[in-house]
């Protein structure tokens, strides 16, 4: 079955587009067959993977509003995955959606057309709790939250906790925290150090054994529209989405043998 993982924190410039896109890229990378939803109107996923966002039609606006099939949005990429493309249309198709029906679900229903043809379904949402995200988490098995290690790395939890047992109440009650994942990480920084500290002592197994460290090889790949394993696979950022991407799928084997999912 294919598992549905919505990439979610409220706070922007935490990682999580960079997430979305290397993940998808690494478990590509360990033969995973995988499609990346860009459900931010910034469509900040899509350019990284080189792909033009004013041009890729139809996308996930027209999908959303039901004007073209999932199938024929579909982009594959030079990294081996598939995207939806996200753009600034995404904003005006949210407001659209305010009005219509089943306003919350539209996406899962889209993406159950797909049926099994991916393992995995990564959405990349907006730093944003509104109805683009609130689609994102009703459709998604679990969330995967990118956390930097800082001064409010845990204060900017809070809203999207409730807002994932709001979800879970209401609209999906399969939904669970997939992992928090420690991004942008220096070991040389005692602050990163405590938060890391604290993230582990009030989340435990949740929190994902791999880290992502500050890497200027990450944050330069999106500007030449490659996956950081496409654009330098011997950088430390590299590696650690790799290890990232095989983490999950052991996750994943423990879950499926009936077994609690320690790392």
């Amino acid at each position: 079955m294919t598992r549905i993982i919505a990439i979610a924190n409220q706070k922007g410039g935490v990682g999580k587009t960079t997430t979305a896109v290397n993940l998808a890229a690494a478990l590509t990378e360990l033969r995973r067959k995988i499609l990346l939803i860009d459900i931010d109107p910034q469509g900040n996923a899509t350019v990284a993977c080189g792909i033009d966002r004013r041009t890729a039609k139809p996308g996930g606006c027209e999908v959303l509003l039901d004007e073209a099939p999932i199938e024929t949005a579909i982009h594959a990429t030079q990294a081996g995955f598939d995207l939806l493309p996200g753009s600034t249309d995404l904003t005006a198709a949210e407001l659209k959606l305010m009005q219509g029906r089943a306003r919350e679900t539209r996406l899962k229903e889209h993406i159950a057309k797909l049926g099994d043809r991916y393992h995995s379904v990564l959405i990349d949402c907006p730093p944003t709790l509104h109805l683009l995200t609130i689609n994102a988490l009703t459709a998604a098995h679990g969330v995967l939250i990118p956390v930097q290690c800082e001064y409010f790395a845990l204060e900017g939890l809070s809203g999207l906790l409730d807002t994932i047992k709001a979800v879970r109440m209401r609209l999906n009650p399969r939904l669970e925290v997939e992992g928090l994942l420690r991004t942008m990480y220096d070991s040389r920084n005692n602050l990163g150090n405590e938060v890391s500290l604290q993230l582990t002592k009030h989340f435990g197994d949740k929190v994902f054994r791999t880290i992502i460290p500050r890497n200027i090889r990450l944050a330069e790949a999106p500007s030449h529209g490659k996956p950081i394993n496409l654009y330098d696979r011997e950088s430390r950022g590299a590696v650690a989405y790799l290890g990232l991407a095989g983490e999950m799928l052991r996750r994943e084997q423990t879950r499926s043998a009936g077994k609690p999912a320690h790392t």
